[in-house]
């Protein structure tokens, strides 16, 4: 198991949960510095998966090792882009990611890795062997406005991921009019939680986690966005 690896909670919410606990935090923690006057970023996350949607599988069956890989951008500007795997290793989860160009990125969301062929990143040259391999490409756009909170100990990270959106078979990744819909009900929000060791006992009593009411949902926005287009297994 990598050495990075961190906690990583669930939480499906609602509307008048959030607002309680976003007024609360927002008190209490620091908020993202790339957030906006608001405290919002947007996240638009294209995901790949192999010919037989391994990844998919994997999820839906509850595999305890798995990998997902996706290209990531924010605010649907081309000025940072990354190419990520988030892997899961049983109760833990470990992130690895390389910075990619604008270029590169438009290579890939055709499905031909060859632009990959001479990389010096590891995670890189994995996908390009998974690209010929396993025949990995991209499958689905995930969209959502993230509100995110900062807590030094145990490098505490609290985040609520708000109007989650699928591109309904669209890859068009960088284009701000994209169409897309909603796999939840309108007042859902994923509250997510993620730190190193453990959560200090404050934001247990904050979160609800401690009395209970936050009940922890094995929530995957890539698996909510592909069974809405249709992938229902």
């Amino acid at each position: 198991m990598p050495p990075s690896v961190r906690h990583e909670l669930k939480f499906y919410i609602n509307a008048a949960q959030y607002e309680v606990l976003s007024r609360t935090l927002r008190a209490l923690l620091s908020i993202d510095k790339h957030a906006d006057e608001h405290g919002n970023y947007h996240i638009r996350s294209l995901y790949f998966d192999s010919i037989f949607d391994d990844a998919l599988h994997e999820k839906i069956a509850g595999n305890q090792n798995r990998n997902k890989y996706r290209i990531r951008i924010y605010n649907c500007s081309d000025s940072f882009i990354r190419m990520e795997c988030k892997s899961k290793y049983g109760n833990y989860i470990a992130k690895r990611q390389a910075n990619i160009s604008r270029d590169l990125c438009e290579q890939l969301m055709t499905g031909d890795p060859s632009g990959l062929e001479n990389t010096s990143s590891g995670l890189l040259r994995e996908v390009f062997r998974e690209m010929r391999l396993n025949l990995l490409r991209p499958v689905v756009i995930v969209d959502y406005i993230r509100e995110a909170y900062l807590h030094p100990v145990e490098d505490v990270r609290i985040t609520f991921d708000k109007q989650l959106r699928t591109g309904l078979f669209s890859h068009d990744l960088f284009n701000p009019d994209l169409p897309t819909i909603s796999p939840l009900q309108a007042d859902q929000v994923i509250l997510e939680v993620k730190f190193n060791n453990y959560l200090p006992a404050y934001l247990k009593e904050v979160l609800g986690i401690a009395a209970g009411w936050a009940q922890r949902s094995a929530i995957s926005k890539y698996t909510l966005c592909r069974q809405f287009e249709g992938k229902e297994y």
